[in-house]
């Protein structure tokens, strides 16, 4: 039996990750399974708007709402081998309803001959004190707004001790609902390596590795700036965070898998979706990644150190939902010579027809309206260089208060294969009903609101006492001086020669990390990427009046990170944009030209010629 059952070892844990988002390959537990060596399995399957769809499944059927394929899929191939290799699972996968998620798990394991000791996590879902917060004036920690009246979901991002009393209870499998996602593997490190709760560094390594390992094959060539050192995607294997006493960690992935484990990938995914690296907030630890550090330290294995911890906030993180009318997007090939400019006005005739039409039935016009040419790099903005395409895709999207509304412009949109402009061809993707959509409401609510709980197979396990609050304020943090020495020359050549990038989302806001090729160049970096150029190269996402850009450095990776405030037209399945969660935008950064030393730009030009 490979899998750890004593607590407090000195031994590295080792814990691999087998899911970074619900609906994420099935192929990556058996892969680990089979050649990670494990303590510890987690699946990290939740975002907002996972919340939002797993409510509605729960609407519809009373044991719904959790990800049902954590059981139906990935569990009925692996159980066997879980429990004959004494690997725990930790998983986040019991969503909206962790019970369900046990019971569907029990019967499975049931109908197989075993029997594993389930504990689930309670207390994250605040709906029940909906109209108490109502009443208490909670306010939207973005947009200073109310609490809307429809109310979808409401859930409270809880820590890892619970999980880790679970653990220490015996518990084969631990099923939270919401939970920070860096917790799925703290709760084990608290558990094995006997952290105290007020040991804020180690708090702070171990929910790094939680962090880098938390969007699966994220850290093992997913995603990564120079894809081209991956080779075959088709087997990526998944990583494994071996974690020792003292906080550090290696970075690596089962032997005979496919991607890669190098020092640029888990830095640029230590960067992925965070704001302040000095104050990264989480339920256990307000983390300070900017001396952090890499190296490789055999093949396919990067070791990483130098976080350090705070006291955690007084708070939680609470994210609720809220219906917010409807939208939908329609796709269509067009040919031919000056194709953008033939999408772009037959777009611009459909949407002023049928808004005629929305009149004359008795309906508001749009709430709000896109037409993105794909194929025209519509994402560049101003920085396009493909006016000239001769194929791309009309990409129509509107929103309105009735779904009857959208359904009126798509039934208008094939007249343009005969009543537009030629080259007018088929669709692409198929053509989307009226969606709902759902907006994301966060505030913080006070930690003695929250009841945090853990039932094991029905028995009630007591949490440890809470240490006396030592609360660190992360607004009383001074900006940090950023001063490098200003550099001008008529030499330029694209951010990507000297650094590589990965940007995502939270909510509506996005984030960029820059992340240096070679120390050398980070006086050059530091000196182009200043938040006013950013944001005037960024400028075509930044139209919201809250818009803007801040910038923070992490000497020890020789990295940034830019923080571009409500930059998604709403972010997620709210916004219209064909790229509403910022995955393109460091992309579109990697692009900007900024000068260096003439020696420099000859030595990257002749590095790249053929």
């Amino acid at each position: 039996m490979t899998g750890n059952t004593d607590s407090k070892t000195q031994r590295a844990v080792r814990i691999g990750c087998a899911a970074g988002f619900w609906g994420d390959t099935e192929t990556a537990a058996p892969q680990l399974l089979a050649g990670g060596r494990l303590d510890y399995l987690v699946f990290d399957y939740l975002a907002e708007i996972t919340m939002s769809i797993m409510a509605g499944h729960r609407l519809r059927r009373p044991d719904g709402g959790h990800a049902h394929d954590f059981v139906t899929r990935v569990m009925r191939q692996c159980l066997p081998a879980v429990m004959e290799q004494g690997v725990k699972v930790v998983t986040n996968a019991g969503g909206v309803n962790p019970l369900a998620s046990r019971e569907a798990l029990r019967a499975l394991a049931g109908s197989m001959g075993l029997e594993p000791r389930i504990a689930v996590v309670l207390g994250d879902d605040l709906m029940p004190e909906l109209e108490a917060l109502r009443a208490a004036g909670v306010r939207e920690m973005y947009l200073d707004s109310e609490l809307p009246e429809t109310v979808v979901t409401m859930n409270a991002y809880l820590g890892a001790r619970p999980i880790a009393a679970a653990l220490a209870a015996g518990a084969d499998f631990v099923i939270t609902g919401r939970v920070a996602d860096s917790a799925l593997v703290l709760g084990p490190l608290l558990h094995e390596h006997g952290w105290s709760i007020e040991d804020y560094d180690r708090l702070a390594q171990g929910s790094l590795a939680g962090h880098i390992v938390e969007c699966g094959a994220q850290a093992t060539g997913g995603l990564l700036t120079d894809w081209e050192l991956v080779g075959d995607y088709s087997d990526l294997g998944f990583p494994i965070a071996v974690c020792e006493a003292d906080g550090s960690f290696v970075i690596e992935k089962p032997p005979n898998t496919g991607g890669r484990v190098v020092v640029s990938g888990v830095l640029e995914q230590l960067l992925y979706e965070i704001g302040d690296p000095r104050a990264y907030l989480l339920p256990d630890v307000v983390c300070d990644f900017t001396e952090v550090v890499a190296e490789e330290v055999g093949p396919d294995q990067v070791r990483v150190r130098g976080a350090r911890g705070r006291p955690p906030p007084t708070q939680y993180k609470v994210s609720a939902t809220y219906p917010d009318g409807f939208k939908t997007s329609a796709g269509f090939l067009l040919a031919g010579e000056n194709a953008v400019e033939k999408a772009e006005a037959v777009g611009k005739a459909l949407l002023h027809k049928t808004e005629k039409l929305l009149r004359t039935r008795g309906f508001a016009g749009f709430r709000d309206s896109r037409i993105d040419v794909l194929g025209g790099e519509v994402v560049y903005g101003a920085h396009s260089r493909a006016r000239q395409s001769r194929e791309v895709v009309l990409r129509l999207s509107v929103s309105h208060d009735d779904g009857d509304a959208l359904k009126l412009m798509l039934r208008e949109l094939p007249q343009m294969g005969t009543g537009g402009a030629p080259g007018f061809a088929s669709g692409v993707g198929g053509r989307s009903g009226a969606m709902a959509v759902i907006r994301l409401f966060s505030f913080l609510v006070e930690r003695e609101r929250v009841h945090v709980r853990v039932d094991l197979d029905g028995e009630s396990i007591a949490l440890p006492p809470s240490p006396p609050p030592a609360f660190f304020d992360a607004a009383s943090l001074a900006p940090q001086a950023l001063d490098y020495p200003d550099f001008d020359s008529e030499f330029r050549v694209p951010l990507i020669a000297l650094a590589t990038g990965r940007s995502g989302d939270k909510g509506d806001h996005s984030n960029i990390g820059i992340l240096a090729r070679d120390p050398s160049y980070v006086p050059y970096i530091g000196a182009a990427l200043t938040e006013t150029a950013v944001a005037r190269h960024m400028a075509h996402v930044l139209d919201n009046p809250r818009s803007k850009v801040t910038r923070w450095a992490l000497p020890g990776s020789s990295s940034w990170n830019f923080l571009l405030e409500h930059s998604l037209g709403g972010g997620g399945v709210a916004s219209l944009r064909p790229d509403p969660q910022g995955k393109t935008f460091a992309q579109q950064l990697l692009a900007m030209e900024i000068p260096v030393p003439q020696e420099l730009c000859e030595r990257l030009t002749k590095s790249e010629s053929p």
